[in-house]
């Protein structure tokens, strides 16, 4: 067996193992502590509250966007990019394709493929820079957040050096870099890729309950 077919073969089922289990365990770890039981007569409906709560957050309030919109506009932009290249950049659906749904899907041009890489590369060194330049972002980000940050900028730009798949060496790299950053996924703030839905239901299920609107 060669490096590039361990790479993509018993490492990639090994990682995927430990991503999947990992997340379970995290997302069921918030499950089992139980909510306290609210003995107040409920004015309006918590499930609408959870929600409202979870599309109403996708935007800021607009008392707050001045502040916020760099983060907001740039941030959208880096998480839109980096879903759009996972789902649909050429290799990666042919990987998914064969290792693990087993049918395909349209995907995009070379040259889409490059200005969405793009795209997505320069909002996260972007967004890096104001986090290491803000001082209060800089004093809030600990070990965790420069890891992840500096993992998801290796994993885009191995992915742009590996968009020739000719090149075994490149491909066998962007994959190894793939794989650490989904073995330390499910013990990260990368969490919040899943977990911002249920802080945001818990919260919108509080408030809602109270008949008030987030």
């Amino acid at each position: 067996m060669s490096l590039i077919q361990f790479i993509e073969g018993p490492l990639w089922y090994f990682t995927a193992f430990v991503f999947v289990v990992g997340i379970v365990w995290r997302l069921a770890s918030l499950l089992r502590f139980a909510k306290r039981r609210d003995f107040s007569l409920a004015k309006a409906s918590s499930s609408t509250g959870a929600l409202v709560a979870n599309f109403r957050h996708f935007v800021p309030r607009s008392i707050f966007l001045g502040r916020t919109s760099f983060n907001f506009y740039v941030g959208y932009l880096f998480h839109i990019g980096l879903l759009v290249l996972l789902l649909f950049a050429a290799p990666h659906m042919e990987f998914l394709r064969d290792h693990v749904f087993g049918f395909g899907w349209p995907v995009l041009p070379d040259w889409a493929f490059i200005v969405v890489a793009e795209i997505a590369f320069g909002s996260l060194i972007l967004l890096y820079i104001r986090r290491l330049m803000d001082p209060v972002q800089s004093r809030l980000s600990d070990r965790d957040d420069h890891v992840v940050a500096l993992l998801t900028l290796l994993v885009l730009l191995t992915g742009c050096m590996a968009l020739s798949r000719e090149d075994v060496f490149l491909r066998g790299l962007h994959m190894l870099v793939v794989e650490v950053w989904m073995l330390y996924f499910p013990f990260s703030r990368l969490m919040h890729t899943f977990t911002f839905i249920f802080s945001r239901s818990y919260t919108g299920q509080v408030y809602g309950r109270r008949g008030e609107v987030l």
